[in-house]
């Protein structure tokens, strides 16, 4: 039978007002709930989210609720948000390939590879244009090896990579030593202490080219409540801008992608946007909003 997948195409069949029922017995295989996360939360904001309510509307405790995949906080898109019996399946959603719709920004990196951290290096960007882009993306097709960003959630002998990258980041703050040192210090750092991995990216194209940059991104009300994550704006620099879209394997880092297209290019690079469009079986416009996913676990709305 399989969980229930609650979605938008659920919510079109069974109409505007549906809700779960109150007792997770009806849901023996458990729930997925596609979520489209929202900017600037981070996917545990939305499991602590939705959790409250799941355990309110089933009356149940100790309700498992988990995901499938984390997104970064300044990702949006795909986030499966698995309940009940569903939780044993995450492991397994996880390893389906992934699609994304990622915005980079050409002629400067920072210590994270997107906005979450300031420019720490300019870089020339004269040659980055259309056609040179669409000239070296082939290059990046098929399976490659990847470091991860030092920023990230990779475990390091039981230490998550960040909390490392962290350290380097807070010492050059202090003074310990320059920007650029630093910057090479994460780049080494990202070399010597995460292994590669090998990734596949099965199609990638250039959906769009600003030349001169695009605006900062303008907040819903729903990304307005949770502005605990700094985001760095550098839309004045007027930076080249490019609209890619990725199909990949499980593991993959659009960060990392978007530091090794700069390189392939001869200039720095960062993400400025990015949004998880497919997640295996599950699309981004079939994702049900953090408001609709609470909506059907409240009796009372």
């Amino acid at each position: 039978m399989g969980p229930l997948i609650a979605d938008k195409n659920l919510l079109i069949s069974s109409g505007k007002d549906f809700r779960l029922g109150g007792d997770i017995d009806l849901y023996p295989d458990g729930i997925i709930i596609p979520i489209d996360k929202p900017y600037r939360w981070t996917s545990a904001d939305v499991i602590r989210k939705i959790k409250f309510t799941a355990v309110r509307h089933f009356g149940k405790k100790n309700l498992k609720v988990g995901h499938a995949g984390t997104l970064d906080p300044l990702a949006t898109g795909v986030l499966l948000v698995c309940i009940g019996k569903a939780t044993k399946l995450a492991e397994e959603l996880q390893k389906h390939d992934k699609e994304y719709l990622a915005g980079i920004s050409f002629g400067a990196t920072t210590p994270s590879y997107d906005l979450e951290k300031p420019i720490d290096r300019t870089y020339p960007h004269e040659m980055v244009t259309k056609e040179a882009i669409e000239k070296v993306l082939p290059s990046f097709l098929g399976e490659q090896e990847q470091i991860a960003p030092l920023f990230s959630a990779k475990s390091v002998d039981g230490v998550r990579a960040y909390e490392i990258a962290r350290k380097m980041y807070k010492a050059a703050q202090r003074g310990e030593c320059t920007p650029e040192q630093s910057k090479e210090s994460l780049d080494s750092g990202a070399e010597d202490i995460l292994s590669k991995q090998v990734i596949r990216i099965s199609a990638i194209r250039l959906e769009g080219f600003a030349p001169e940059g695009i605006p900062p991104r303008e907040l819903t009300e729903t990304e307005k409540r949770n502005l605990r994550i700094n985001v760095t704006d550098n839309s004045d620099l007027h930076l080249p801008h490019a609209d890619i879209r990725v199909a990949c394997s499980k593991g993959t880092y659009i960060r990392a992608l978007a530091r090794d297209l700069g390189e392939a290019l001869g200039t720095g690079a960062h993400l400025d946007s990015l949004e998880r469009t497919v997640s295996g079986d599950f699309r981004v416009e079939n994702a049900l909003s953090v408001e609709e996913a609470l909506s059907i676990l409240r009796a009372d709305v």
